[in-house]
């Protein structure tokens, strides 16, 4: 594909762009999809809910989004199977996509991360692509930590951090 072909590609993806709130218990979440997959979730207090549709106009994709969300809040689900389209760099990912890999409760160091995707000296950089990731929950970058099992930092602040690994049963959600 050359240039033009992708710069047309990703204008038409953003064209086809829908948001929707989704009402849980950290707060709003406005999950975007661009076509048929989501490709951005912002969790509160980093992003404006403006622009949303409404549950009954958005696309099939978002009201799925949206159930899956609401089962994981209610402790009905544990991974989600809703198609994602996650941009950024192939390192980033990976470590996104690394991240599933992850057992729901349970939590891993950015230096383990880093052996899993191949990249042993890069905790650093995989703490970056982490706190990039544009699909938190779906991608669960909530279950990363800094060594010796402190909490680090996480997009939506250590309070939403805590409620998550809390939801999930883990034993750092009081950590520090």
């Amino acid at each position: 594909m050359n240039r033009t072909q992708h710069t047309a590609e990703h204008a038409a993806r953003h064209t086809a762009a829908a948001r929707l709130v989704v009402e849980t218990p950290i707060g709003p979440l406005v999950v975007r999809a661009d076509g048929a997959a989501v490709a951005e979730v912002l969790l509160p207090n980093t992003g404006a809910a403006g622009g949303a549709v409404r549950p009954d106009r958005c696309p099939a994709v978002l009201r799925e989004a949206a159930r899956q969300l609401e089962q994981y809040f209610g402790g009905r689900r544990r991974a989600f199977d809703v198609p994602l389209r996650p941009e950024g760099t192939p390192f980033q990912v990976a470590v996104w996509t690394a991240l599933n890999d992850i057992p729901y409760g349970e939590t891993i160091t950015y230096g383990e991360l880093a052996l899993h995707v191949g990249r042993p000296g890069a905790f650093r950089a995989v703490g970056q692509a982490n706190g990039a990731n544009p699909l938190p929950i779906f991608y669960p970058c909530h279950r990363v930590v800094a060594a010796g099992g402190r909490l680090g930092g996480y997009g939506g602040g250590l309070e939403v951090k805590r409620q998550l690994l809390a939801l999930e049963g883990s034993s750092l959600a009081t950590a520090p």
